[in-house]
């Protein structure tokens, strides 16, 4: 059964802004944003999913565990940074439309934390907030085929990928399908989805803004549990997505630099074969002996072999 909700003028309003911010992004080449902007960007994201659950560690802490520094904290509090580290690392391995992919990301990110990481759980659980119970999960024994039911909207349903993706957010923490990381599985999971429309998706600090709001989003989270739709929480994320790219606009300045342009390069064109002119003409900005220091560059860096010589020379990437 397709989960409820409503396409509610306000949600459409939104996707048309999102679908033009990403027209913009992919203009000026800012679909894989210059590497600076994706380490920050990063780090910024497994910090702030980790402390919506309470971890205490800091974006500078987080930052030395990244280049393998120590690190003084709760032992717990660095296992789960180091486990998030290694599910955002290898975010692309992952295939959204498949469970044993989830259970795969949930196995990484809560290992050494629970008994059986990578499965459903096996007993009840609700969501306590202070003294109150916000929300009561559906019986364990109903988590395997409601987990299955999702996944089959996700892969078959006709709805666009902007609105399968909150959907299924939504949908995984009413079910919580797992006996702990179901907020940071939900998150991560949009990720992973939103990555399917658009690359940009891996490098936005979509969790940094949740946890800006955290009220709100656990509100839209109630709300939309009390409406039995997930309406409510649709249009508080696709908010969360239009803000995320306005940010990334806000750095249109930024001058993209020889590694950002030959990644952009290799994303878009593969391991096809093509000239400096093809090059130019992806990056406008560009004059061509800058074209050519590029693509000197690449060749020295092993990236991509030449052939030819001059006006007859073509490049192809190899790694």
């Amino acid at each position: 059964m397709k989960p409820p909700y409503t396409v509610t003028p306000k949600i459409i309003d939104l996707i048309s802004l999102i679908s033009e911010k990403l027209g913009r992004i992919n203009s000026i080449h800012l679909n894989r944003p210059p590497t600076e902007l994706r380490k920050r960007n990063r780090i910024r994201t497994i910090q702030s999913s980790l402390e919506i659950e309470g971890n205490t560690l800091t974006e500078g802490q987080i930052t030395s565990l990244m280049e393998n520094k120590r690190v003084v904290g709760p032992q717990k509090d660095i296992i789960e940074v180091q486990n998030a580290i290694k599910v955002y690392s290898s975010i692309t391995t992952f295939k959204y439309t498949l469970q044993k992919s989830l259970l795969k990301a949930h196995k990484t990110l809560m290992d050494r934390l629970l008994d059986d990481p990578g499965t459903y759980r096996t007993g009840s659980v609700g969501i306590v907030k202070g003294s109150k119970i916000t929300h009561v999960a559906p019986p364990n024994h109903l988590v395997p085929q409601l987990m299955t039911d999702l996944f089959e909207y996700l892969t078959r349903d006709p709805d666009i990928l902007l609105l399968k993706s909150c959907v299924f957010h939504y949908e995984m923490e009413f079910i919580h399908p797992f006996q702990d990381g179901n907020g940071r599985m939900g998150r991560l999971w949009q990720t992973l989805i939103l990555m399917k429309l658009n690359p940009v998706f891996e490098f936005l600090p979509i969790e940094y803004l949740i946890k800006e709001r955290q009220e709100q989003y656990y509100l839209s989270l109630q709300k939309s549990d009390k409406n039995g739709s997930s309406t409510v929480f649709i249009e508080f994320m696709l908010e969360i997505i239009r803000d995320s790219l306005d940010e990334l606009l806000s750095t249109q300045n930024r001058t993209l630099k020889t590694e950002d342009r030959i990644n952009l390069f290799k994303s878009e064109i593969g391991f096809e074969e093509f000239t400096r002119k093809d090059y130019l003409r992806k990056f406008k900005e560009i004059s061509a002996p800058t074209a050519s220091r590029d693509l000197k560059k690449a060749i020295e860096l092993n990236l991509i072999e030449k052939t030819g010589d001059k006006n007859t020379s073509k490049y192809r990437f190899i790694s």
